[in-house]
């Protein structure tokens, strides 16, 4: 089997004979008359007409018999069938094509539909011009992408050569459509904010840090929207949204990728028990539009989304699943000796809430299959989340557990400035001490709340686990199409 290169200088060889007999082998002007789904389609009314059509594609598949060529070509549609009859093109036209065009190439053919005597929608081809002559044999041609990592790098042949892969991130389109509908009809207004900020805040996170030349400043790249959008909410937007991209300086794991989508919405007036309604609806909704019914695949296990949704305390789960009898007064020691017991991924400047959250994510969330609401979170576990009225040790918040995955992370919204400033200094202090995805004071976001900020609900929404449990696809990097790579 001849080696990649030796391929690919056959084909070079190719280009120059194309060049050659003066034509240009990658020219600026093409026209199709139609898309081939759309030929599909109307098939039989085209075929009635009798009239000659243009179409263009890639070739995906060659079979020469003697003075017929017949030959697959695919515009991103769909594929259809091509017929090259020796006596019904002009000059030297089918040699040409016999000699010079390879799998992968694109080419624009005219001619009129016809069936084939095994009933094959087909067009005869009367002439046809070459578009893109490719210079590298597709995968199929020499063993197809095995390696994964090779799959996630040259992404576009993935795609390519799989028609599941490619449906994939069609439906991945598709959820943000939708999701964008819902809230345009909710009257939410989609908006954006800065992806270079002063400080990276609004999430727990470690950021990625750069620097502004021009104005000789360090800057970081949003982890979160959230400080931003809620500024717009002091500004007098009652509704807002955004579906952006994030960047957090973290490991790459099956539902982490350091660059990936979030959708993020507050609403004035709101509360988190609000907002869980309106989530419950959202995905309900989402779920039933983009795949017919109630019920979706995923690892194995059957989800179900027709039912209410279940509602659970974070502490009651710990205290059931990883058995720690009193989570919010056990000692440290005792909490670093039940994390090594249980193997959870600890480090040593790890804070009480870190240590439980680890515990939690260990233990107790791989068992929540079925959409399940957790409440009832510590106070300083969410330093953005408004303190429950019951009881000021807890945050009115929750998360959307689906799968074994967290899908969404909602709150009843801090307005209170001072509130905030000493959730924050709290904060700092444990950036002190060693905690490098600590959130840190800023005043500037302090300085918008003192203006006055509506009670709101705001939720986050990580896009790309929300299409992996909808896709059945275990890995984050399988439904983001660049996925961060380490380079060659």
């Amino acid at each position: 089997m001849a080696s990649l290169e030796e391929l690919r200088a056959e084909r070079i060889k190719k280009l120059e004979a194309l060049k050659r007999l003066g034509i240009n082998p990658y020219p600026i002007e093409s026209n199709s008359s139609y898309q081939i789904v759309t030929v599909i389609a109307k098939f039989e009314s085209l075929t009635k007409t009798a009239q000659t059509i243009n179409l263009t594609g890639r070739v995906r598949a060659i079979r020469s018999q003697g003075a017929l060529i017949f030959f697959n070509f695919d515009d991103g549609t769909a594929t259809f069938q091509a017929l090259l009859k020796k006596d019904n093109v002009a000059g030297e036209d089918f040699e040409h094509f016999q000699n010079l065009v390879d799998i992968g190439d694109f080419v624009q053919v005219s001619g009129v539909l016809f069936l084939t005597k095994k009933k094959e929608k087909t067009i005869q081809v009367k002439n046809w011009k070459i578009l893109a002559k490719s210079l590298r044999p597709l995968p199929d041609q020499w063993g197809g992408l095995q390696d994964v990592e090779e799959r996630f790098r040259r992404r576009y042949l993935d795609s390519l050569m799989s028609p599941e892969i490619k449906a994939r991130f069609i439906f991945r389109s598709k959820l943000i459509t939708a999701t964008r509908i819902f809230l345009n009809k909710a009257k939410f207004l989609e908006v954006e904010t800065p992806v270079f900020q002063p400080q990276a805040g609004g999430a727990t996170a470690r950021p990625f840090q750069t620097h502004h030349d021009a104005l000789g400043i360090k800057m970081f790249l949003r982890i979160s929207e959230e400080l931003y959008l809620k500024r717009m909410l002091v500004g007098g937007f009652p509704r807002v949204y955004s579906l952006s991209r994030n960047f957090r300086n973290e490991g790459i794991d099956a539902t982490h990728n350091p660059e990936f989508t979030m959708l993020e919405f507050y609403e004035a007036y709101s509360s988190a028990r609000m907002q869980r309604d309106f989530v419950e609806k959202m995905l309900k909704t989402l779920v039933k539009q983009l795949t017919g019914g109630t019920t979706i695949h995923f690892n194995g296990q059957v989800i179900d989304f027709g039912g209410k949704f279940k509602v659970v305390t974070y502490l009651d789960l710990l205290k059931r699943q990883a058995l720690i009898s009193d989570p919010e007064n056990i000692k440290r020691e005792d909490l670093l000796l039940k994390a090594d017991q249980l193997a959870a991924k600890v480090e040593p400047n790890d804070g009480q809430e870190k240590l439980l959250d680890a515990i939690y994510k260990k233990v107790c969330r791989p068992k929540l299959i079925q959409p399940t609401f957790i409440v009832g979170y510590p106070k300083n576990y969410l330093p953005l989340a408004k303190r429950r009225e019951d009881d000021s040790g807890l945050v009115d918040a929750f998360q959307l557990i689906i799968g074994g995955i967290e899908i969404v992370k909602a709150f009843s919204e801090l307005n209170d400035p001072l509130d905030q400033a000493e959730r924050f200094a709290t904060q700092d202090e444990q950036g002190t001490a060693g905690d490098d995805e600590a959130q840190k004071t800023d005043p500037d976001f302090i300085e918008a709340l003192e203006y006055g900020m509506p009670p709101a609900g705001g939720v986050g929404i990580g896009i790309d686990r929300l299409t992996m449990l909808l896709t059945d696809t275990p890995n984050i990097r399988e439904v983001i199409y660049f996925p961060t790579m380490r380079p060659r």
